[in-house]
């Protein structure tokens, strides 16, 4: 069957700054159609949009993929391997609902086609396995975990005694180098979120760069249209039209106001983010600070073995 479109909508398509990595480019005049695709033959999901014979979108979804929404008609979500972050403008609430509700669908069944390819390769893979060798049955051993005598030295022969248990003088440095690990893996998932932390924390705070400069431009509008409707009040002779300017004009102001609350209520929810990933940085500090600790432990328990 190959790729087909299986929904579609209308937005206005933005993408970030390449440059600044702050501000939003529109790439369509107008509202253009996005659709999801579905290749049945990869059984792979896509979000294409065209504009004429342009393509300002090819975006394949993968199951990491978040569409977050940013206000009342405005989402976002990025695509690490086009190496950009795509916006979209709806023109009401219900069609950014309807939107993101299919991305987390299709994100879904992204990560259930994943999994199921990834069981077929190990599937594929089992039976080459098995017949390399009948120790994967064999019970576990001190000899399986530690290594045999014939593993550590190649002159032994096939009839020469086990290899002893180790002693209790050891079991502190083997605890010891457990502890680290543990830490040395704990670090290393730290350091991985508080990569993602950074990354997120940086474009919270372009967001909120742009969002103060809308906000600006909304309060200079709303500035103007104030004027306008006192200036439409003046004109006795156009009363009904200006009863009617009037109330558009109080409509479009309380919309501004609305979207006005809304980017102050995002802008207090990425601050909370922002002390959020300072927490995280000190709790990263702090456990780099015990796996030193603990690698000086095992320094010392090393010597004492060593002596």
């Amino acid at each position: 069957m190959g790729e087909q479109p299986i929904f579609s909508t209308r937005a206005h398509v933005f993408q970030i700054d390449p440059n600044t990595k702050k501000n939003w480019v529109p790439t369509s005049k107008h509202a253009v159609t996005v659709s999801y695709f579905y290749d049945s033959t990869r059984n792979v999901y896509r979000i294409i949009s065209l504009d004429g014979s342009k393509a300002i979108i090819n975006s394949t979804i993968t199951p990491n993929m978040t569409f977050t929404k940013t206000s009342q008609k405005f989402g976002q979500w990025a695509d690490s391997r086009a190496n950009t972050v795509y916006g979209l403008g709806f023109s009401s609430e219900h069609h950014l609902s309807k939107f993101a509700e299919k991305f987390q669908e299709f994100k879904e069944a992204a990560r259930l086609a994943k999994e199921k390819s990834q069981e077929k390769m190990e599937l594929t893979s089992t039976p080459s396995q098995e017949s390399a060798g009948g120790d994967l049955q064999s019970p576990l051993t001190p000899e399986s975990i530690n290594g045999t005598d014939d593993e550590r030295t190649p002159d032994v022969t096939q009839n020469s005694e086990p290899r002893p248990e180790p002693t209790q003088n050891a079991l502190p440095f083997s605890h010891s180098s457990a502890i680290s690990k543990h830490w040395e893996a704990e670090l290393a998932t730290l350091k991985g979120n508080n990569a993602k932390l950074t990354a997120a924390l940086l474009e919270s705070t372009a967001n909120v760069k742009q969002w103060k400069q809308q906000l600006a431009a909304y309060q200079e509008e709303a500035e103007r249209l104030h004027k306008r409707v006192t200036e439409l009040e003046c004109v006795s002779s156009q009363a009904n039209a200006v009863h009617t300017h009037k109330t558009e004009l109080n409509q479009t102001i309380q919309e501004l106001e609305e979207t006005l609350k809304v980017k102050e209520e995002e802008i207090e929810r990425l601050k909370q983010e922002i002390d959020n990933a300072r927490e995280l940085q000190e709790q990263r500090d702090s456990l780099t600070q015990k796996l030193q600790a603990l690698r000086l432990i095992c320094g010392v328990l090393l010597l004492e073995l060593c002596s």
